[in-house]
């Protein structure tokens, strides 16, 4: 047996400065190889009329559809799925809360949502309704109001794993591969934000463990627009 009692023993010690926490870039989100805490401390079902962005500009209210079973995180498997159709006007339709379209003769619905933080925690909206969030596809829609024309914006966002985005109908980016959400992951190139509604959404492709996704435009000079809203009974011409 080999004695230890004379031999040097180095200690490392890994603090977390508090201030990091609060550091763009860095994410804590909830581990779900622990016991999670409740989803309504997460996301709650949205409420009526508009909803600003938060003081940094990300949007919080979403249009989520229940996760669609789909496999593979690379840009390949990505594209692929998100260009199939399992709903009639996938990249077209404007949902209400409550809607469902029917994949794979399952019914699924659409789901209005807040979230308390600036992302969207996908694993807690999926305990909330008893949904699987493995090795599957998510569709989110948010109707983002204007007050004014605004020209070289760019839609900045993060997502856990990969995901794909449109802006009025334009495909503007695209981030893939087993991920964190990291604040402005992926940035857009130039585009121009209409007076009044415009549409953006999003596919998320999950493979295993905590999901979640952020999303907000910066301006011109790359700082964030905070002047924006959020109504998803907007009608959109």
């Amino acid at each position: 047996m080999t004695a230890f009692r004379n031999t040097p023993v180095l200690v490392l010690a890994v603090l977390v400065c508090p201030a990091l926490l609060a550091v763009p870039g860095v994410h804590f989100g909830p581990s779900p190889s622990v016991a999670p805490t409740g989803p309504s401390d997460f996301v709650v079902h949205a409420g009526s009329g508009v909803k600003a962005t938060d003081a940094a500009g990300f949007l919080q209210r979403w249009l989520i559809l229940d996760p669609i079973p789909a496999n593979g995180v690379n840009q390949n498997a990505v594209q692929a799925a998100v260009k199939k159709e399992y709903f009639p006007n996938q990249l077209t339709v404007i949902p209400h809360d409550g809607d469902k379209v029917t994949v794979n003769g399952a019914d699924l619905t659409w789901h209005a949502l807040d979230t308390k933080f600036y992302n969207l925690s996908l694993y807690h909206f999926g305990l909330m309704f008893n949904k699987s969030t493995a090795n599957v596809l998510m569709w989110g829609v948010a109707i983002v109001n204007s007050p004014e024309e605004m020209r070289n914006t760019r839609l900045a966002i993060g997502s856990n794993d990969a995901s794909v985005w449109w802006v009025n109908g334009q495909e503007v980016i695209g981030i893939y591969g087993d991920r964190l959400t990291i604040i402005d992951d992926g940035v857009s190139k130039k585009l121009t934000l209409k007076k009044g509604p415009n549409v953006v959404r999003c596919a998320i492709h999950n493979q295993s463990g905590n999901t979640d996704f952020c999303a907000r435009f910066l301006d011109a000079n790359d700082q964030p627009i905070t002047n924006l809203t959020v109504n998803l009974s907007e009608t959109v011409p």
